[in-house]
């Protein structure tokens, strides 16, 4: 049937449209929504792996559970009975460092106590007291060198590898850490600025929180989008195998065409990958936005089983430094983190490959993929036997890469929702690329919807974690 009508149009599937339409649905479940998915199942990158016993992620392995917008979706979903976490105050990482695994707690005071950096290194990283905010836009090796010293570049690239999968001289820190640099431009220095606002935590009284725990369910982390689904479906009209081809403002209503049929809506959710919205947002506003589109950075995941015999060290795995010159970007200690993802009496790994700067190796043969992976980390660790079991994953979503130009597309976003208030636009790569900055972004458009009102958007101040 031809022009129908819904109160809100969600294009994608994806956490953040199923975020969107879990939070309208909770505060008004009268409200008529259609969801489209060009595909055949939603979830996008988040989907999970099952065989011969082994279970294993195509996209993301989990998310911090210190996230209120992520908690209420778990609720909404009824998974609070699925869940598996695995505290970062009991559970180790190591970054590989000259050759081997070394490593590292979890709070930067523990970091410098460790004879990881020689002391004056160590006394280099109280520069950032006195050094004033850098200017311009730099990007995240200029300015974690200009403020803390050389010496840190290794383990700031650790981290956005294991991020980003990204090349930390290309990576903006203006875009990928935003609240650590407003903290230095309002107090003049990064550790000043952690520092009161620990103490405005404690005068208003907020309770002291630990680490946060590693979170994922017990069927993989494609049970919450197909749960979510399942939820939504009950009360919402999902479309598969809809593309939305074209947009068109009439009036106060929305027009998305789908090929045979086009329907109208009075509130429309753009809640796609950045690169996969640009196109259609670009034909239906007169105001262009900057860039046509972001880099992405792929990455491959080579799953190997072991028997009990190969020495895994505990923990939830490592990450390798461009400096150490290693092929693999890094290794997810998977049934560490949480058991029952290999049969009994095995392990499994899952290792990370390719990235922002080593595309080339995405071109390798499985089998070259498997070898070339298999003798980097037994170098690395001890493991006396070939792996019993393995596979490669090769995802087809890319990891968006905040680079030059993000923030300027992050503006325009603004500006056009400011000018189009039934227009909400979020998705994979605007505001961060964790599953909490997607739910947190899918509760803030259910809200823009619901209440007429825009959502307060200060920079969050997240914890570095390895």
């Amino acid at each position: 049937m031809d022009n129908q009508f819904y109160d809100v149009c969600i294009i994608g599937t994806g956490i953040s449209g199923l975020s969107t339409a879990a939070f309208l649905l909770d505060q008004q479940p009268d409200l008529r929504i259609l969801m489209l998915e060009k595909t055949e199942q939603s979830g996008g990158a988040i989907s999970s792996y099952h065989q011969d016993g082994f279970l294993a992620e195509w996209g993301p392995h989990g998310f911090l559970d210190n996230c209120e917008a992520s908690r209420e979706l778990i609720r909404f979903a009824s998974l609070e009975g699925e869940l598996e976490t695995t505290p970062l105050a009991e559970f180790v990482r190591y970054v590989c460092l000259d050759g081997r695994l070394q490593c590292i707690p979890q709070t930067p005071l523990r970091i410098l106590r460790q004879p990881l950096i020689s002391v004056p290194a160590k006394l280099r990283v109280l520069a950032d007291l006195w050094k004033k905010p850098m200017p311009a836009s730099p990007s995240v090796a200029q300015w974690v060198e200009y403020r803390f010293g050389k010496a840190l570049l290794p383990f700031a690239d650790a981290v956005f590898t294991g991020t980003y999968a990204g090349d930390i001289n290309k990576l903006k820190i203006d875009a990928v850490m935003p609240g650590v640099r407003a903290l230095e431009q309002q107090h003049g220095s990064v550790i000043r600025g952690v520092i009161k606002k620990m103490f405005a935590k404690r005068k208003g009284d907020h309770k002291r929180k630990g680490m946060p725990a590693m979170t994922s369910f017990k069927g993989g982390m494609g049970r919450l989008p197909q749960r979510l689904s399942e939820k939504i479906g009950d009360k919402a009209t999902i479309l598969y195998n809809t593309e939305a081809t074209a947009l068109t403002k009439t009036d106060d209503q929305w027009q998305v065409a789908t090929g045979a049929t086009t329907y109208h809506c009075a509130d429309l959710v753009v809640a796609l990958p950045v690169n996969a919205g640009l196109p259609l947002l670009r034909q239906a506003q007169p105001m262009h936005p900057p860039l046509a589109s972001i880099p992405e950075a792929r990455i491959i995941s080579v799953i190997l089983g072991f028997t009990e015999e190969a020495q895994i060290p505990f923990g939830f795995g490592y990450l390798a430094p461009e400096r150490e010159e290693r092929f693999s970007l890094g290794t997810l200690f998977s049934s560490h983190m949480f058991p029952g993802r290999a049969p009994q009496g095995h392990q499994i790994i899952e290792v990370l490959v390719g990235g922002r700067r080593h595309a080339k190796r995405l071109q390798l043969t499985d089998n070259e993929l498997i070898n070339h992976v298999y003798q980097d980390i037994r170098q690395i660790m001890d493991l006396p036997k070939a792996p019993c079991f393995s596979k490669v994953l090769r995802s087809p979503y890319g990891i968006p890469q905040l680079e030059s130009g993000y923030t300027d597309l992050l503006a325009w976003r603004e500006r056009v929702m400011q000018g189009e208030p039934n227009l909400h636009i979020c998705g994979f790569g605007w505001k961060g690329i964790g599953i909490n900055d997607m739910t947190q972004e899918g509760r803030k458009m259910a809200q823009r919807i619901i209440t007429r009102q825009e959502q307060g958007d200060s920079a969050e101040v997240k914890g570095v974690y390895f």
